[in-house]
């Protein structure tokens, strides 16, 4: 197992061409009077076997449910885009606020606690209040990403971890399964990210499962389907979904793939089924459906699976980059569900 971390590790400094003797900074603007550096290689003295305890974790956890690369990688966007990546998501309620998890676009959805949880025990054992949850989380998707075919990339670390959390700002931030393009575009812009994101960081429903009711909209024919609906697609899913057990539980409702054709590859497949009618969610198949743009990005991913791949790691470096604790404001969490 150490050698194959060091040698991943190793894969992901080459490929970037970035130096392991120097840091590298990146500058974050929050505001016009704020400011905050990520830098590359941050615990290389601190906690020299971050990267590696992270990575052997998410592997293993990807062993035992192939499903859980797309959970982990899932928990960072929504962390990200909720006032930044502060680990947030993460934070349980209590009687002071409401956390995000309960927030319609988590409740019942959200997976991979349990895996950052283990993540946090090892590493506070190893190195006590080092590596914040936001990091875990950043370093996780990465890994997520990695272990099921697709890019590697060099994380940028030293997010602060939030000391509370907003139902509320969970509700009204995050990209729903029906938004069309221009609401797509809309959420993505307010945090600072542009509409080649948007198509790029679709992607990542290459992998994963979604419930019913997160496409509900696409078994009637509607949202979405614009003049590339697939009928016997839509009946597919109608039948998927018309059982008369349905529960409301994240573990035991009818769920679909993300990509019917490859749904544990990290790959461009989920392109080239928005081009045949068969995005899964809404809002995926609206990029190929409802506006010119987008729909010759989801072409170019289709024809250029290296440039789709290119564009998505920047992308991550980007959404990763969206730091919504500075200062003195944030701390690094003992127990990621928990403020200390």
């Amino acid at each position: 197992m150490a050698n194959w971390v060091a040698a991943f590790l190793i894969i992901i400094t080459l490929e970037l061409g970035i130096s392991t003797s120097a840091a590298t900074l990146n500058e974050t603007c929050l505001g016009a009077d704020i400011s905050f550096q990520l830098q590359f290689n941050l615990y290389q003295n601190s906690c020299p076997e971050a990267e590696s305890i992270v990575f052997s974790w998410v592997q293993s956890a990807v062993a035992v449910d192939p499903r859980m690369a797309a959970s982990l990688l899932r928990l960072h966007f929504h962390d990200c885009f909720v006032n930044g990546c502060d680990g947030s998501v993460l934070l349980d309620d209590t009687a002071t606020f409401q956390g995000e998890k309960t927030a319609p676009p988590n409740l019942n959805s959200l997976r991979g606690f349990e895996v950052i949880d283990a993540i946090k025990s090892d590493l506070e054992s190893v190195c006590p209040e080092t590596v914040s949850c936001a990091d875990v989380l950043a370093i996780a998707a990465r890994d997520s990403v990695f272990l099921t075919g697709g890019p590697s990339w060099e994380v940028q670390m030293g997010r602060k971890d939030g000391v509370s959390a907003s139902k509320a700002a969970a509700t009204a931030s995050l990209p729903g399964p029906n938004s069309t393009v221009a609401v797509l575009l809309a959420n993505f812009q307010n945090v600072g990210l542009s509409l080649n994101d948007v198509v790029a960081l679709s992607g990542a429903h290459t992998i994963g499962k979604a419930r019913c009711s997160s496409f509900s909209s696409r078994i009637s024919g509607g949202a979405g389907g614009g003049p590339d609906i697939n009928l016997d697609f839509v009946q597919s899913l109608q039948q998927l979904c018309s059982s008369p057990d349905l529960s409301t539980t994240a573990t035991t409702a009818a769920v679909a793939e993300l990509d019917k054709g490859t749904p544990f590859t990290f790959d461009n497949q989920y392109y080239t089924n928005l081009l045949s009618g068969e995005g899964l969610l809404p809002s995926d198949q609206a990029l190929a459906g409802q506006d010119q743009e987008t729909r010759m990005i989801v072409e170019t991913y289709v024809e250029d699976s290296d440039r789709f791949f290119e564009d998505f790691k920047a992308s991550m470096v980007r959404m990763g980059s969206l730091v919504g604790v500075v200062g003195n404001t944030g701390e690094i969490r003992r127990n990621c569900r928990f403020v200390n």
